[in-house]
């Protein structure tokens, strides 16, 4: 959307005038229900029983095609699992769209692909919040935090309503509209995880990595489509009423859509999981739901079972290789045919490593991506008609994180090779991919070769287990190690300090 039409449309909204009929019906569907959300906040206030419930998600939403603009009112029931708190804080992961942001979404090295079309913005405005006084705030204004009328004590919940209104960039990214397709991944506010010591965590939208941390919650999400619109979504569809689609999914970490004028679908049922393949062109589509069925099935063996009773694989516009989401991943529509097969079976290993294990993705990127990587080789050595070997995955691995070290060292006399490291602290996608993707696929086969197969698959079953729904620590991992009774802590660090000479 160019700088006049923006403008343009921001003065319309000050003024109440609409868009267009389109517009009109949207603005008319949301705020039916904000009077409905209002209701809800009065019946459901602090001090009422949590009775062991999840926190929950009830959006509705509209998307306007002409405009570019996703309307939407959210209303959480929010349970509170931590200390007292006198309010509650949102990420608006959307709002590092804008111009003007600390932080742009997308890194130096894919904004020139992302941005298809040239340099565009979007953003999320809030319009208005039921439940408590509220202003948004953040170290890059992503933080919606509502001050709430009274103390909501551990244990108990709080419900606020939150109408808001995104615009969408131009951009082949996690949320943005794309050349055949509209991603919706983090379209909505979503609850800031808290940690031990009570505080919220703001979740900053640094480009490297996925700069997210939430806790699970129960989704029931309704959207409105343009005519000739289909939706991929993290939920299973619940109701379908004329352009009206409704979808639910309990014990999620987020909720994603993508939405297109364009998709074809093929499915397969794998041990009671409806899994779709949705594409847009694909000559060997086939091919594609084989390896998310296949990896599917592989994982539920050698992890655990499978969450949902869905599992949508996208063809969509992704600067990237893909990204994961519970229940739903992206694969870039322009990889070859080998290149989204990987990225199918790296994206759907994140089912188990972030969807159903959360662990720190900010400070700890390894704990999920080396995991997600290593699980991809386990599944290529298992299922080699697809043309990849552990030999090969593994030599590759280590080919690239040599050169990286030597062109580190060589421009700027060392390389810092330590794991741990904040998002913000890489220099860039290729040392985030050196160090949480391949060292980390090199530290996962060393274990391996340390302590045998059934140790070290043994080990990652029972983290999966153990954790499943939780955020685990780096510290939760090695434990799940050291449980198979061997001494493996030692390996551990070497790797994630940086003292292990590869």
């Amino acid at each position: 959307m160019n700088e006049r039409a923006r403008a343009e449309n921001k003065k319309k909204r000050q003024l109440g005038a609409p868009f267009g009929i389109e517009y009109v019906a949207m603005k008319k569907y949301v705020t039916l229900l904000i009077a409905a959300g209002i209701c809800a906040a009065s019946l459901s206030c602090p001090g009422c029983a949590a009775d062991g419930r999840r926190t929950s998600y009830d959006i509705k939403c509209a998307y306007d095609a002409e405009k570019g603009v996703l309307g939407g009112v959210c209303t959480v029931n929010y349970v509170n699992e931590g200390p007292d708190t006198d309010a509650l804080e949102f990420n608006l992961h959307a709002n590092a769209y804008r111009e003007g942001a600390l932080y742009g979404p997308v890194s130096e090295e894919l904004s020139g692909k992302a941005f298809y079309d040239g340099p565009d913005y979007g953003g999320m405005e809030i319009i208005s919040v039921t439940g408590g006084e509220w202003q948004v705030c953040g170290e890059d204004m992503n933080i919606l935090r509502v001050a709430l009328p009274e103390t909501l004590a551990s244990g108990k919940s709080a419900s606020v309503t939150i109408e808001y209104e995104l615009e969408l960039a131009k951009v082949d990214h996690r949320t943005g509209i794309t050349e055949h397709t509209v991603n919706l991944g983090n379209f909505y506010p979503i609850a800031c995880a808290r940690g031990a010591d009570g505080k919220f965590t703001e979740c900053p939208y640094y480009s490297n990595g996925d700069p997210f941390v939430s806790d699970c919650a129960d989704y029931e999400v309704t959207i409105s489509l343009p005519d000739g619109y289909s939706a991929a979504a993290s939920g299973e569809l619940a109701e379908s009423e004329g352009n009206a689609r409704t979808y639910s999914i309990k014990n999620a970490r987020d909720f994603c859509l993508v939405l297109s004028d364009e998709f074809e679908t093929l499915s397969r049922d794998v041990n009671g999981t409806k899994v779709r393949y949705y594409y847009y062109s694909d000559e060997n589509a086939l091919k594609k739901l084989d390896a998310a069925c296949d990896s599917l099935a592989f994982f539920e063996e050698t992890f655990g079972e499978y969450a949902w009773p869905t599992l949508s694989v996208v063809q969509t516009g992704f600067a990237a290789g893909g990204m994961e989401y519970p229940a739903l991943t992206m694969i870039n529509g322009e990889l070859d045919e080998s290149g989204a097969v990987y990225a199918i079976v790296h994206e759907n290993a994140h089912q188990w490593w972030y969807a159903m294990t959360g662990s720190d993705q900010i400070n700890c990127a390894w704990q999920d991506e080396g995991a997600a990587e290593y699980s991809a080789l386990a599944f290529f050595e298992n299922c080699p008609g697809y043309g990849f070997t552990r030999a090969g995955l593994k030599n590759a691995a280590i080919s690239s994180y040599r050169a990286y070290f030597a062109v580190y060292d060589q421009i700027f006399g060392g390389a810092d090779t330590s794991m741990n490291r904040h998002l913000k602290d890489f220099s860039g996608d290729y040392e985030y991919v050196n160090i949480a993707y391949n060292k980390a696929l090199i530290m996962f086969d060393t274990l391996r070769e340390s302590i045998g197969d059934e140790r070290f698959f043994g080990a990652l079953k029972s983290y999966s287990e153990k954790y499943r729904f939780k955020t685990a620590s780096c510290d939760d991992m090695i434990r799940c190690f050291e449980d198979t009774g061997v001494d493996v802590r030692g390996v551990f660090e070497s790797f994630l300090e940086g003292r292990i000479i590869i």
